[in-house]
């Protein structure tokens, strides 16, 4: 069966007129069957504070969604009245689905001090999906945007997690006991989002190399899929699917989206089946 799949970072739901607008974001996205979404938040003084994952499932009622905030610090959270009022920022991934979610988790990628700009802590959100093809592991993923071996030391952290997944378990094993099958271990994995690196470089290299084949499922089209909002000849390759070969080997094509507005990177598509 054919379905399809869609990364997009949506830059905090702000687009590349400088407008705050969730509507045409999801818009664009709401075809495919796998959505993985990066920099979403709660509490950004940047978009208002706005719940962008509570926004999207609203937006969305017909999809099942996960999500994920590795990076969560207090933004001035008070008592008031004898009550804890919290104000928190919370930046992160999200996945969501047209098919059940059988389990996720959230995984805490490496990262090192640095405080003469910004170091968020990066992570892969990972979704365990029984699609009409079977069960497969989809990740949502966004490395890190200024330090290459910082995105090194992530790429090789974020291999060994997938790889290792149908052995070491996934959110749960034992099931048994309390009368519930046991998770598909589902060996096929596509990476999804906002690696941060061009196909020319290092990283991208990494990614295909050793600890487990890859594959670039989203070279069908190697169009630029970011722009600087203040120059928008400026254009980068960021955004990719990276897959194993049992996964890749269903992929029919891939674009990515340029037209969309809804932020600074463009969707990438990846249409599999027939």
């Amino acid at each position: 069966m054919a379905f399809k799949v869609v990364t997009y970072n949506i830059q905090y739901g702000i687009g590349l007129d400088g407008a705050y607008d969730l509507e045409r974001i999801v818009d664009v996205v709401k075809d495919a069957d796998v959505i993985a979404l990066q920099e979403v938040t709660r509490g950004f003084m940047r978009n208002q504070g706005r719940d962008m994952v509570a926004e999207i499932e609203a937006m969305l009622p017909d999809r099942f969604a996960v999500s994920h905030m590795p990076s969560d610090v207090d933004f001035g959270s008070s008592v008031a009245d004898g009550k804890a009022v919290q104000k928190r920022f919370q930046f992160g991934n999200m996945i969501l689905s047209r098919w059940p979610i059988l389990s996720a988790r959230g995984h805490l990628l490496p990262r090192s001090m640095r405080t003469a700009s910004l170091n968020l802590q990066r992570g892969a959100l990972e979704a365990l999906i029984e699609t009409p093809d079977g069960p497969f592991r989809f990740y949502s993923v966004h490395l890190d945007h200024i330090d290459p071996q910082e995105r090194i030391s992530q790429i090789l952290a974020l291999k060994e997690i997938a790889f290792s997944a149908p052995h070491t378990g996934l959110a749960v094993t034992g099931l048994s006991e309390y009368g519930f099958p046991e998770l598909p271990k589902a060996e096929d994995f596509i990476l999804l989002g906002d690696f941060n690196f061009e196909p020319d470089l290092a990283e991208y290299r990494d990614m295909l190399a050793e600890n487990g084949t890859l594959t670039d499922a989203s070279a069908g089209d190697s169009s630029w899929s970011w722009t600087d909002p203040e120059n928008r000849d400026h254009v980068k390759r960021l955004d990719y699917g990276f897959a194993t070969p049992g996964f890749a080997e269903r992929v029919a094509g891939a674009h990515v989206d340029q037209s969309a507005e809804g932020s600074d990177h463009m969707p990438v598509w990846l249409h599999f089946g027939d």
